[in-house]
């Protein structure tokens, strides 16, 4: 395959996983972190890290609003549900260490 058509593949794979996650935002962060091992915050921090690699000055706020399709506050008070202190433990020790 050649690399052009691969790049084109990849990115519209993430669009897609990005639109899957706006169109389902009863998924939590919480819940991705449990699975996966990652969530939405991470893809963020990946996304800032990559623009920074190829020129692109972004800063967090703005990476984290790419990826929830608003500012991250208002998804927050929109749609994050408050969690237990115990299931926040178990994960705390994963939270974003990549």
């Amino acid at each position: 395959m050649k690399n052009e058509i691969k790049e084109k593949i990849e990115a519209a794979t993430f669009r897609r996983l990005l639109k899957h996650f706006e169109e389902n935002p009863n998924v939590q962060n919480i819940d991705l972190m449990e699975l996966a091992g990652f969530c939405r915050n991470c893809i963020s921090k990946w996304y800032l890290e990559e623009a920074e690699n190829n020129g692109s000055k972004i800063n967090y706020d703005e990476a984290k609003e790419i990826i929830y399709k608003m500012p991250y506050k208002d998804w927050k008070n929109k749609y994050q549900k408050e969690q237990s202190k115990d299931r926040i433990e178990k994960l705390s020790d994963k939270f974003h260490n990549h």
